[in-house]
C-alpha cells in the first residue's frame, strides 16, 4: 500500500499535499459522473451529452493531476493550480446544469462544495473573480435554457435558482475575505512569536549591551572546545582582555560614555578576531577571547594587532575624542589541565600586564 501511495503522491511533502487535494477533487468529480450516469439510466438525462460531459471532465482532472505529478508546475507561483481547477469546476457545473434538466438541482451542492474549497484556499481577489465568473456564467446558461427549453426551465424557477445561487456565492466571497484576514493575522502572530523566541534565545546567550557571547554561554563553548581538543590532540588559547582605566573614564564622563566605549571596543575586537575564534563579555570591562587551534606565539601576534587597532579608536564624546587601550593576559591550554586552570593562568598574566604598566600583552608561563 505504501509504494502505491508514494507512486501516486510522491515522497515530497509539499507535492503530496497538492496532489492529494487534486485527487480529492477528482474523487468528487467521479461521484458527480456516477450520479449523472444514474440519471441517464433512469431516462432523466440524454445519454450522449452526459457521456461527453463525463469524458471531458475526467480527462480535465487527469490532466491537472498529470502536470502536477510530473513536476511541470513547480516553478509557478501557484503550483497546485487551485484557481484553474476551480474555474474548470465552475464551468463543468454550469454545463451539468444545462444537461441535467429536471435533475439540475443536484448541481448546486457540488457548486457550493467547489466554492467552499475556494474560500479556504484562494486569495480574496481570486475568490471575487470566481464568484463574478460563476454568477455571469450561470446567468447566461439559465437564460439560454429558459429560451431553448421553457417547458423544463421555467423562468420563475430559474429566477429563484439564480437569486439563491448569487446570494450564496456573494456570502462565500465575504467569508473568503474574513478567513484570509484571520489567516494573515495568524501568520503575523506566528512570525512575531518566532521573533520573540529568537530574541529570548539570543538574550540567554548574548550580552545585551555589546551583542557578544555572554559569560554563561562562553563557559559552555570553552568546555566544548576542551572536549574537542582532548579527542583531536589539538590545543587552544584563552585570553582575558581588560580596558585600561575604564572605571575612571566611567566616573569622569558618565555611564553612557562608558557604554559607548564598551560597544566600540567590542565591535572593533569582533572585526579583528578570526571567524573560528569566540569573543565574549566576561565582566564589566573584561572580555575573554577563545582562539581555537592556536599556539601561544600565533595567538600573541593576533592580540598585539587587536591591541593596536583598539588603541587607534577615537570615541567621540561631545567635542572630545576619547581613546582607550587594552591589557591582555594569554594562556595556551596544556594537556591534562581544566578550562578553569587555563583561564586562571590567563587572569594571572593579565594581572602581570597591569603591574607592568598596562597597554600590553603578557603570556602565561
Amino acid at each position: 500500500m505504501r509504494p502505491l501511495i508514494d507512486a501516486l503522491l510522491t515522497r515530497d511533502s509539499a507535492q503530496r499535499l497538492r496532489l492529494s487535494q487534486t485527487l480529492l477533487a477528482a474523487a468528487v468529480l467521479v461521484v458527480s459522473v456516477v450520479v449523472l450516469q444514474f440519471y441517464v439510466w433512469t431516462g432523466v438525462v440524454a445519454g450522449l451529452p452526459a457521456l461527453l460531459w463525463s469524458g471531458i471532465n475526467l480527462l480535465g482532472m487527469l490532466g491537472f493531476y498529470a502536470v502536477q505529478r510530473l513536476g511541470l508546475t513547480r516553478t509557478l507561483v501557484e503550483p497546485s493550480l487551485t484557481a484553474q481547477q476551480i474555474f474548470f469546476a465552475v464551468t463543468s457545473s454550469a454545463a451539468a446544469y444545462a444537461l441535467a434538466g429536471p435533475a439540475r438541482g443536484a448541481v448546486f451542492p457540488a457548486l457550493m462544495l467547489v466554492m467552499v474549497f475556494g474560500v479556504f484556499v484562494l486569495a480574496p481577489r481570486q475568490m471575487l473573480a470566481v464568484v463574478v465568473y460563476a454568477v455571469l456564467l450561470f446567468a447566461v446558461v439559465m437564460a439560454v435554457m429558459v429560451h431553448r427549453r421553457p417547458d423544463q426551465y421555467l423562468v420563475t424557477v430559474e429566477l429563484g435558482h439564480f437569486v439563491m445561487m448569487a446570494t450564496m456565492l456573494a456570502a462565500g466571497a465575504v467569508l473568503s475575505v474574513r478567513i484570509t484576514r484571520v489567516r494573515l493575522q495568524s501568520k503575523q502572530h506566528r512570525i512575531e512569536l518566532a521573533q520573540a523566541l529568537l530574541r529570548l534565545r539570543e538574550g540567554s546567550t548574548r550580552d545585551e549591551l555589546t551583542g557578544l557571547v555572554n559569560k554563561r554561554q562562553m563557559l559552555a563553548l570553552m568546555e566544548q572546545e576542551h572536549q574537542r581538543c582532548i579527542r583531536s590532540g589539538q590545543t587552544f588559547c584563552l585570553a582575558v582582555l581588560d580596558i585600561d582605566n575604564f572605571r575612571p573614564t566611567n566616573e569622569a564622563h558618565g555611564y553612557a560614555v562608558g557604554d559607548a566605549v564598551l560597544r566600540a571596543v567590542a565591535e572593533e575586537a569582533q572585526r579583528q578576531v578570526r571567524a573560528a575564534d569566540v569573543l565574549s563579555r566576561w565582566a564589566e570591562d573584561d572580555f575573554v577571547l577563545m582562539m581555537s587551534d592556536s599556539r601561544a606565539a600565533l595567538a600573541r601576534a593576533g592580540l598585539e594587532r587587536l591591541h593596536e587597532r583598539v588603541s587607534a579608536l577615537r570615541i567621540l564624546h561631545g567635542q572630545q575624542a576619547l581613546s582607550v587601550t587594552l591589557s591582555a593576559g594569554l594562556a595556551e591550554h596544556h594537556a591534562g589541565e581544566s578550562v578553569a586552570q587555563t583561564l586562571a593562568r590567563a587572569e594571572r598574566a593579565l594581572a602581570e600586564a597591569r603591574t607592568q604598566g598596562r597597554g600590553r600583552v603578557v603570556v602565561a608561563a
